[in-house]
């Protein structure tokens, strides 16, 4: 039997950082999509595709491969059955979606996104983009590459939040991704990833508006994402805005349109085939509801989103966006937000102690919006020292370069004047807040 060794597979998986577990684990995930039941591949079905002891896999196989990398059974080296084989061909950049890479990306570039990029920055990321003389072929290699900027994106927002300039940053990167569809040719795949990653970019640039109370501008944002995630067919990304929205009309102070809002990402088929977005669609909507004061409704989706975490699968695939933010914490500072607008206060401080104990330490500006949040919730059950305490602890970049934190810490002052006049925490607080503007 020929066992001539599979090049071309050998070489896609060297690329895009396969092992042959990980790859066989991928390609079981494709089987499971494609017939109802998981794959039964392990490393050492890689490796006899990669050997050319097996140089035709299965239909489904085939089919879950061609998935994964996006090429022809073909093009990744293998021979169907009654033919000789021929020179690998050309390998394409056509890779899988690399989430791990991406996801573990998001801790380092929350490490160093300490200000967004300059102009003379942006200039030059944008003229590497541009094309070349000659028509060359988009490939999912450079699908790759802005999606290395979308978590560069996503840390910027983890750390500081809301900043004018990573909005303007994540809308320049959805230019170039859209620029991309007109500087070569490219498959459909490629083409709709394109589509997707300026979605994704856009709906990043909504967020910041929305972070930093910049409403008008989030909304033509929004717009904007919505038309591009349509073009993508990505259910994860039109989750991802719909979702978004609903938490812009929620601080805009018009609950009714956020709940129809957030419907609309909660009646996609992707809540029902993943609990994990279903109790992100069902956190969000407990903020509406105490938003709303709907104590009924508030209580009732808590419990669901937390029923609906619970029967979460850890090991499915999920977007790079919602790996980097949603867990148990996230949940709970939803609550928190939900039971403050209540008047609920000890158990909005039950919620808020358990996010600060839960958030990842790249959630620079989740801690600071949490940290106020509890301050909040202290002082109105009348506990000025704590509460001060509490709010003294909030970085002073958050406290003055935040809208949200900014104007949070400026109604705690104004609560601790009221309901304290006179006492020492007032004083400290004074102190305390002008020291900060000295130093921001």
């Amino acid at each position: 039997m020929d066992t001539t060794r599979n090049v071309a597979l050998t070489a896609w998986m060297a690329e895009h950082g396969h092992s042959s577990n990980s790859l066989a684990e991928a390609v079981n995930t494709a089987v499971e999509r494609l017939t109802g039941r998981p794959g039964g591949h392990d490393g050492s079905s890689v490796r006899g595709w990669k050997s050319g002891r097996v140089r035709w896999p299965n239909s489904a196989t085939r089919k879950a491969l061609e998935d994964v990398t996006g090429l022809p059974a073909t093009a990744l080296g293998f021979v169907p059955r009654g033919r000789a084989p021929s020179a690998p061909a050309p390998q394409q950049e056509d890779p899988d979606m690399k989430r791990r890479t991406l996801v573990g990306g998001i801790a380092a570039a929350a490490a160093t996104a300490a200000a967004p990029s300059t102009p003379a920055a942006a200039a030059a990321a944008a003229a590497a983009a541009a094309p070349g003389p000659s028509p060359r072929r988009i490939g999912m290699g450079d699908v790759d590459r802005l999606q290395q900027r979308f978590c560069e994106i996503i840390a910027s927002d983890h750390r500081h939040g809301g900043q004018l300039g990573i909005e303007q940053r994540a809308a320049s990167l959805a230019d170039e991704a859209l620029n991309l569809q007109n500087s070569g040719s490219a498959t459909q795949r490629v083409r709709n990833s394109l589509y997707a990653c300026a979605a994704s970019f856009r709906s990043s640039a909504m967020w910041a508006a929305i972070d930093g109370r910049r409403y008008a501008d989030a909304q033509q944002h929004m717009r904007e994402a919505q038309a591009l995630a349509e073009m993508s067919g990505d259910p994860a990304i039109k989750f991802r805005i719909w979702s978004h929205a609903g938490s812009m009309y929620r601080h805009m102070g018009r609950p009714a349109d956020a709940l129809a809002a957030n419907d609309v990402a909660r009646n996609l088929h992707i809540t029902r085939r993943d609990p994990m977005f279903a109790s992100l669609g069902l956190a969000r909507q407990t903020a509406i509801h105490g938003a709303a004061q709907d104590r009924g409704g508030t209580r009732r989706t808590f419990e669901q989103a937390q029923d609906a975490m619970e029967r979460a699968d850890p090991a499915d695939h999920r977007p790079v966006w919602m790996l980097a933010f949603y867990d148990q914490a996230e949940l709970d500072a939803l609550a928190l937000s939900a039971y403050l607008a209540l008047g609920d206060y000890p158990t909005a401080e039950f919620h808020a102690h358990r996010c600060l104990a839960g958030l990842r330490p790249h959630m620079v500006r989740s801690r600071a919006i949490t940290t106020t949040r509890l301050a909040h919730a202290q002082l109105a059950q009348g506990d000025a020292d704590a509460a001060t305490a509490a709010a003294m602890t909030v970085p002073a970049t958050a406290a003055t370069q935040h809208a949200r934190v900014s104007r949070m810490l400026q109604e705690f002052g104004a609560a601790l004047r009221a309901t304290a006049p006179g006492s020492p925490a007032v004083q400290t607080w004074n102190e305390h807040t002008a020291a900060w503007r000295t130093r921001a």
